[in-house]
């Protein structure tokens, strides 16, 4: 099974209270699950890094075999994709998390997508921002 990934984290402050959204899709573009919730403080890395973890791990009860990841965070998608090193101590704790994640899936890839197409994660950021 194929699941397809949009994910979104944010702060208000850097750092400051944060939270993340993510929608799952499966391969026919169904959308199958979503979630949102609100993280305490911290940054703006630390919580796209946090939405996608969350994505994987609902991805993994879903039985995905095929994920295909999309994040607005050039950042995150590079460190992924090995392009970028993971310098910062609390990115790499949940980097290593998300790796031992993704090899578990038969295939995994990430992608580097504009703010204006991942609407409705930061949407669901933003819900759980307003609900603090």
């Amino acid at each position: 099974m194929k699941i397809i990934t949009f994910t979104d984290g944010g702060s208000r402050g850097n750092p400051g209270p944060a939270a993340i959204g993510g929608v799952l899709y499966d391969e026919n573009k169904n959308k199958i699950d979503f979630f949102k919730e609100c993280i305490g403080k911290t940054t703006n890395n630390q919580a796209e890094y946090r939405a996608l973890l969350k994505a994987l791990e609902i991805a993994k009860k879903h039985n995905a075999e095929i994920v295909e990841c999309y994040l607005d965070s050039e950042l995150v998608v590079k460190q992924m994709k090995r392009e970028y090193k993971v310098k910062d101590k609390g990115l790499a704790i949940i980097f290593v998390q998300i790796w031992n994640i993704a090899i578990g899936f038969k295939k995994i890839s990430f992608h580097h997508v504009p703010r204006e197409k991942n609407q409705e994660a930061d949407a669901l950021v933003n819900e759980a921002l307003d609900n603090i």
